[in-house]
C-alpha cells in the first residue's frame, strides 16, 4: 500500500499533467488483454501522446487542485486510462475511435479539451476534428489561392490584348 508521500507525489505528477495539457481524455479499457493494452500504449506512443493509468481518487485530488474538471468527476469509476496531450487535441480520439472499431476497446468515457466537456457520444466528432498541422495547411492555402487568382487576372488580359492585337494586325495584311 503506498505512503502518503507517494500519494502526494502521484498526486503532484498528475496536477503537472493536467496543467501541461490541452487536453485530457478518459478511456475505459476495463476487459483489455495485457496485449491489447500494450498495443494501444503502443499506439498513443507513436503519436507522443502521454497515457497514463492512475487511481481515480488520486486523479481527482488533482482535478480539484487544477479546477475546472469537475465534468469529469462522474466518470472516474472503472478501471480508466487517462489521456494528456498538449498540442493535437484531437488525436487521441483517432486512436480510440480506431482502436474501439477494431476491439471494441477502450471505451471513451469522456473528455475536456481546452476547457469544454465532450461526453461518450462526441468521440465521433472529436476524431473528426482537424489537427493543428492540417489547419494551418488549410490556412496558408487559403492565403495563397486570392494571390494565384490575381497574378492570373492579371496575366490574362495581357494575352487577350495581345491576342486582339494580332489578330488585328494579321487582318490588316489581308
Amino acid at each position: 500500500m503506498p505512503t502518503l508521500a507517494e500519494k502526494k507525489a502521484v498526486v503532484e505528477e498528475i496536477t503537472e499533467n493536467l496543467n501541461d495539457a490541452g487536453a485530457v481524455y478518459i478511456a475505459n479499457y476495463s476487459g483489455m488483454s495485457v496485449s491489447e493494452v500494450n498495443n494501444m500504449r503502443g499506439k498513443f506512443f507513436e503519436d507522443d501522446i502521454k497515457y497514463k493509468v492512475y487511481k481515480n481518487t488520486l486523479v481527482k485530488r488533482a482535478m480539484e487542485e487544477v479546477g475546472g474538471y469537475e465534468d469529469l468527476y462522474p466518470h472516474l469509476v472503472e478501471q480508466n486510462g487517462f489521456v494528456f496531450v498538449e498540442e493535437e487535441l484531437a488525436a487521441p480520439a483517432k486512436v480510440i475511435k480506431k482502436l474501439y472499431e477494431e476491439t471494441e476497446r477502450p471505451k471513451f468515457k469522456a473528455a475536456v479539451i481546452a476547457g469544454d466537456y465532450y461526453g461518450e457520444d462526441e468521440l465521433d466528432t472529436l476524431a473528426a476534428m482537424k489537427s493543428k498541422s492540417e489547419v494551418i495547411g488549410d490556412i496558408v492555402g487559403l492565403l495563397l489561392s486570392p494571390v494565384s487568382n490575381v497574378v492570373s487576372a492579371l496575366q490574362a488580359p495581357g494575352r487577350t490584348i495581345a491576342g486582339a492585337i494580332e489578330t488585328i494586325a494579321e487582318e490588316g495584311e489581308k
